[in-house]
């Protein structure tokens, strides 16, 4: 009756789509209703400094599956084309996925939502439930998805008909002697917003202030069209925020229905439950309605590229834990094989390191304080983030052609090949306002920190797929990387104004 024994727990992962580090009320904010992931946080442990790999959707969600970087797996920006049918491509073929690991370990393994990693339609390997949008996200009403090869269009709310289709899916396996795995992906809160959402979840903000939200100018490198308009930002942000707010909320009624689903199968205990975000996402937050390519240049600031994160699994995570551990979604392979006790031998190529210790309570943080890692990817083998040097600890993304390296209270961010590049004192200026990259003071910093990320990248990437020398705009991939399809695998900047 699927997974019973809690050392070899099923796994079900709830992905968001876009959803801001501070879309959470147990992240600290008071104005957004999320009871059920604020449970879920008590429950078990809430990483309050976890990144993704590049803070746009396809390429966090390729590296949360393979544990590679950008330029490991290629795929370095939205995918803007081939999602299904006959023109599909599977931009991870031939790549190996947690997934594809939980297969050969005997799990069985569903999908619910949104895949956009190309070839939408067709399930990977071990999916033996397979109902995928066939996009990247659209309407929540009539949205376009995939029922095992099948195309159709779902009336109803599409949060709700991705909970029902998940909960259908636990009661199915619960029968079945083999764990399973979930991928549970919601399109919420991604836009549209207005008038998209349930009534009874829009009036809970009609009288917000939003104070969480400040909207200031806009961000000088907003994208502008040909003839000077700005691209994407919203006309109406009032209306805009109760809509990503009515989407947050009600896309947690949603989980908290899933949740109790696995209660009532008595699963809870043998049942491993991550809850996070592709990407960060600014609701306003430095002048920006988006994440990384909300600006053009692309940023990194820790609005676009921290997301949320909640794991629990009752009886084996010790409940009510808050760290601080500076992790990656490249962390979460190594992590989920550690913690499943999988036979599955850590490649030297991946840059992740397990964090199982800290989930288990044995990493030696106090319960409600810093939990702050080892330098991650410093050694080859299996090296822990909870090991010892936890004052080094530091983090990578990327995004195309803009790297940044993350310490706990440093960033710096290049842009190759000219710049512009930037370098911020986050103890001083956790709100990455004041760009000290020019400051003569602090150079020797600027340089040391370029210097270990130059040295890491130099370690990981296939220079196949090499991100630094592509033309990534932040507009979209067409295509897979390849030496003949530089000029057209990416669409074109967005306009700028003379």
């Amino acid at each position: 009756m699927a997974s019973r024994d809690p050392l070899r727990p099923n796994v079900l992962l709830i992905l968001s789509d876009d959803q801001g580090p501070w879309a959470m009320g147990c992240a600290g904010n008071d104005e957004i209703h999320t009871p059920h992931l604020d449970a879920l946080a008590d429950r078990g442990v809430r990483f309050s400094r976890f990144f993704c790999t590049s803070p746009v959707c396809s390429p966090a969600r390729a590296s949360l599956f393979t544990g590679e970087l950008p330029s490991q797996h290629g795929v370095h920006d939205w995918l803007s084309y081939h999602h299904a049918g006959r023109t599909g491509i599977d931009f991870l073929s031939g790549r190996t996925l947690f997934t594809d690991v939980f297969a050969d370990a005997g799990y069985r393994l569903g999908l619910s939502g949104k895949w956009h990693l190309g070839a939408n339609d067709r399930p990977r390997k071990g999916f033996v439930h397979w109902y995928a949008h066939e996009s990247g996200g659209g309407p929540y009403y009539g949205a376009p998805l995939y029922r095992d090869g099948v195309r159709t269009e779902e009336p109803s709310y599409l949060t709700d008909a991705l909970a029902d289709d998940a909960q259908e899916f636990l009661t199915a396996e619960s029968g079945r002697p083999e764990p399973f795995h979930l991928s549970l992906h919601f399109t919420a809160p991604h836009k549209p917003w207005k008038g998209q959402h349930p009534p009874e979840y829009t009036a809970l903000y009609e009288d917000c202030a939003f104070d969480s939200c400040p909207q200031g100018p806009a961000h000088p490198w907003q994208p502008l069209d040909e003839n000077g308009a700005p691209v994407g930002g919203e006309s109406d942000t009032r209306e805009a925020l109760i809509g990503y707010f009515a989407a947050t909320t009600a896309m947690d009624a949603a989980i908290g229905r899933v949740l109790a689903r696995l209660d009532a199968l008595g699963l809870t205990g043998s049942t491993l439950v991550i809850f996070t975000s592709d990407n960060g996402f600014n609701a306003g937050h430095h002048g920006i309605w988006g994440k990384g390519n909300g600006t053009f240049p692309q940023n990194m600031y820790d609005s676009s590229v921290l997301v949320p994160c909640l794991m629990s699994q009752p009886g084996r995570i010790p409940a009510g834990r808050h760290s601080e551990a500076l992790l990656s979604q490249y962390d979460v392979l190594p992590t989920l094989v550690e913690h499943l006790g999988i036979d599955h031998d850590h490649d030297p190529a991946l840059p992740g390191r397990s964090f199982a210790d800290i989930l288990a309570g044995t990493d030696g943080a106090p319960a409600d304080e810093a939990a702050t890692g080892a330098i991650t990817g410093a050694a080859a083998g299996p090296v822990r983030a909870g090991d010892a040097d936890r004052e080094r600890v530091v983090v990578y993304d990327e995004y195309g052609p803009v790297r940044m390296i993350r310490t706990r209270d440093r960033k710096y961010v290049h842009r190759y090949p000219h710049g512009p590049h930037e370098f911020y004192d986050l103890t001083a200026d956790p709100g990455e306002e004041r760009n000290l990259v020019g400051d003569p003071s602090r150079a020797a910093e600027r340089v040391a920190l370029a210097a270990r990320l130059d040295a890491w990248f130099a370690r990981y990437v296939d220079p196949a797929q090499d991100g630094a020398r592509l033309p990534v705009t932040g507009s979209g991939q067409r295509t897979p990387v390849s030496p003949g399809s530089l000029p057209t695998a990416f669409e074109p900047a967005p306009g700028r104004a003379s």
